[in-house]
């Protein structure tokens, strides 16, 4: 039993350092690190009302219609992580968005939470919450 116990304790602090990997390697834009961390069935969603908003399936749809989006419609867009809350095979991040719409040149900043669940080392699932409204303005010409 104990020796289960501290399996588990392992594996999420295993977790956790994936996870955190994703962000510290989307910082330096190390897409190859981020994909390589996702699952290849991974459920990747984006809000709802969200500019990417939909559920994408496996990592190369990811690629396309999420990274490569933000790479082409976004100029510095950042997902910077403020806190990372560890609950096992879930790891919840709070943090802040950034970037500048390249269409509009408008800026904007939004918290997010991004819910993360893990199997067997690798992201299966990411949720994302964020203030749509806010990404909207930045989309808006004047």
């Amino acid at each position: 039993m104990g020796g289960q116990i501290f399996k588990t304790r392992k594996q999420h602090l295993t977790n956790l350092k994936s996870v955190k990997r994703v962000y510290e390697a989307f910082a330096t834009g190390d897409i190859f690190t981020v994909l390589g961390a996702l699952s290849p069935d991974i459920a990747w969603t984006e809000a709802e009302g969200f500019p990417l908003g939909g559920t994408y399936h496996g990592p190369k749809a990811v690629l396309e219609g999420v990274f490569m989006r933000l790479g082409s419609e976004w100029e510095g867009f950042a997902a910077v992580p403020d806190e990372f809350i560890d609950a096992g095979d879930t790891i919840v991040v709070l943090g802040k968005y950034s970037g500048k719409y390249k269409k509009t040149g408008k800026s904007f900043e939004a918290n997010f939470a991004h819910v993360w669940k893990m199997q067997d080392g690798k992201a299966a699932q990411f949720m994302q919450y964020v203030d749509t409204l806010l990404v909207h303005r930045a989309l808006q010409a004047d």
